[in-house]
């Protein structure tokens, strides 16, 4: 069974939020931007996307970490996604729901977090707010060839 987890204590997510950051400032390939598509209950278009770091995990061969922000637009709700990697999302800013597989929803607030096992079916993501973006950063740990997203249909 999937679980979304609601840390208490935002210790754990400090300090993963930290390691990051400190990876970013060293990082050279700093700021990569891309969008994509989102649903049609959206009133703008796209999500914007940063890539913020890409690194090799030295201690675990063929593995890598990445990390990026994802700005939803208002009311923007995503279709269906997994991920082939472990997943580790804090929310930055704004109000935001989430959900894997058929588990209830959970309402996140900046300062919380969640984690999504790989190829758990992350069935909603929704940016609560009408009027503004929700911001996430989202830290992917996984395999060096591993899809960081898969979207269109997904079996559940």
């Amino acid at each position: 069974m999937l679980k979304i987890t609601k840390y208490p204590t935002r210790v754990l997510s400090r300090l993963l939020v930290s390691l990051v950051i400190s990876l970013v400032i060293s990082a050279s390939h700093y700021g990569t931007a891309y969008t994509h598509e989102v649903s049609p209950q959206s009133s703008l278009t796209k999500n914007q996307r940063t890539m913020l770091l890409q690194e090799a995990i030295g201690n675990i061969p063929g593995h890598e970490l990445t990390a990026i922000t994802v700005e939803l637009v208002p009311g923007n709700k995503s279709p269906a996604h997994s991920h082939e990697t472990f997943v580790f999302v804090y929310v930055l800013e704004g109000n935001v729901r989430s959900q894997l597989g058929d588990e209830k929803a959970v309402d996140y607030t900046a300062g919380d977090s969640w984690i999504e096992p790989p190829g758990a079916i992350h069935t909603l993501t929704e940016n609560l707010s009408d009027t503004k973006p929700a911001k996430l950063l989202a830290i992917f740990v996984g395999k060096k060839d591993a899809r960081l997203t898969t979207s269109g249909t997904i079996r559940q």
